[in-house]
């Protein structure tokens, strides 16, 4: 059994971050007769793997959902693992293939349909991105699309 700071110390997560993950049911600890927690070393394997499937993306019911299919709650083993990792795959490439679009982009538009820049005119007039939905919809994956005649048009009478 380890206390909460050498939990904290091992697995660089701060006390309040695993206090949280406590009350959440993520990570569980026993209680002293003067009320102090004590986690069992295990639990260094169950932090160690919250922190690796956030650095996948993964939101804490993700993560939470993934530890229920553990048996008694135990702590994830390798085989589990490769397991769940491999639901997370899919995941994984597409913050890739996002990263990569964000490389490749970051230089000349950042696909926002802010109108701010010069190029913006060219690439998003009358903020037509904005109809594909919310955010960076060129950085999301979304293609400028031709304008039809109608809105050249349309858009000509704005400006």
């Amino acid at each position: 059994m380890i206390t909460i700071g050498e939990l904290s110390a091992r697995s660089g997560m701060a006390t309040s971050a695993l206090r949280y993950y406590e009350r959440e049911g993520l990570i569980r600890a026993e209680r002293t007769g003067g009320n102090q927690r004590r986690f069992p070393r295990s639990e260094l394997r169950r932090v160690a793997f919250i922190r690796a499937a956030q650095n996948v993306g993964l939101t804490l019911e993700e993560i939470r959902e993934a530890l229920a299919t553990l048996p008694d709650g135990r702590t994830p083993t390798r085989a589990d693992w490769e397991r769940l990792s491999r639901v997370w795959r899919h995941r994984l490439e597409e913050r890739i293939a996002e990263l990569e679009r964000l490389r490749d982009k970051l230089t000349s538009c950042i696909g926002c349909g802010c109108l701010s820049l010069q190029r913006c005119k060219l690439y998003n007039p009358g903020d037509r991105a904005a109809r594909a939905g919310a955010g960076a919809r060129y950085l999301l994956g979304d293609t400028p699309q031709p304008m039809a005649a109608a809105e050249r048009e349309d858009d000509a009478s704005i400006s």
